[in-house]
């Protein structure tokens, strides 16, 4: 069976998106695992579904698969890169577009043929929602990794974030302290991991481990997630620049709501197609 895709990435996070409206395609994980090695296939840090919506009023469903094949529930690089997809495809020629996820319906707004600003929703701090074992919601938490205490702070953005805030992100032990903490007990669906480093009020620098992934060189939710903390401690203001590896993203809390929005670009790689 043959399967057209499209290469993308939204600063170096990158992207295999398969329009499953046109064509109709079903992967498992270990397919999806065989499609993400990038010496073997084409690999990609996601795989992204585009498929019909079931809710009236929405414009798509979107699905995420990791490089593990495991599906997750939000990717803010990933959201930029569907909306300028599904305008590449013909799939729409609206400027907002409301997509269904695992979690709950996204606003992305098309700005021009780079830019996209996503509506990420309300971030939340309460653990049960994150789903972080503790008593209770606090600003921060003592965690035990391999029996050395490190401070984090929680934080759902439509997936889980664990956020460490350090002097330098170039020294961060991104590698080694993001693999145990991604598969720590206290959090029973694994989390991402997000080393932070604060520049001032308008500028943070962050590195990026990712559930199922690995240190990734962007992520559209752990800039909003990194921010959303950075806010509830009031270090950082209102519109705030996040550096990462792969680039720079804007992420805003609006006055007129909680929610966050993320503003970045999008970029084409190539197009293929691979036989299942």
């Amino acid at each position: 069976m043959k399967v057209d895709f499209v290469k993308m990435h939204g600063l170096g996070n990158d992207f295999v998106v398969i329009d499953a409206i046109s064509q109709k395609i079903s992967l498992n994980q270990a397919q999806i695992q065989k499609l993400a090695d990038r010496k073997l296939s084409v690999g990609f840090d996601q795989l992204l579904l585009v498929e019909p919506a079931s809710t009236e009023g929405v414009d798509f469903r979107y699905r995420i698969f990791n490089h593990d094949g495991s599906e997750v529930g939000q990717c803010g690089n990933g959201a930029r890169c569907f909306a300028q997809f599904v305008r590449l495809k013909g799939l729409t020629n609206k400027d907002l577009i409301k997509v269904e996820t695992m979690t709950g319906v996204l606003t992305l707004e098309v700005l021009n043929a780079c830019d996209v600003t996503v509506d990420m929703g309300i971030p939340s701090f309460a653990p049960e929602t994150i789903p972080f074992n503790a008593e209770h919601t606090a600003e921060c938490y003592e965690l035990d990794v391999a029996g050395e205490s490190i401070s984090i702070s929680v934080v759902n953005i439509g997936n889980p974030h664990a956020i460490i805030f350090v002097e330098d992100v170039s020294t961060a032990r991104v590698n080694e302290l993001g693999d145990k903490i991604e598969k720590h007990p206290r959090f029973p669906e694994r989390t991402n991991v997000q080393f932070v480093q604060i520049e001032n009020r308008y500028t943070i620098r962050q590195r990026i481990f990712e559930r199922g992934v690995g240190e990734t060189a962007a992520s559209g939710s752990g800039a909003c997630a990194a921010v959303a903390v950075a806010q509830n401690r009031n270090v950082v203001d209102h519109v705030v620049t996040v550096q990462m590896p792969g680039g720079d993203l804007k992420i805003e809390r609006k006055n007129n709501n909680n929610s966050l929005y993320m503003t970045g670009p999008t970029e084409i790689s190539f197009e293929g197609s691979f036989n299942l």
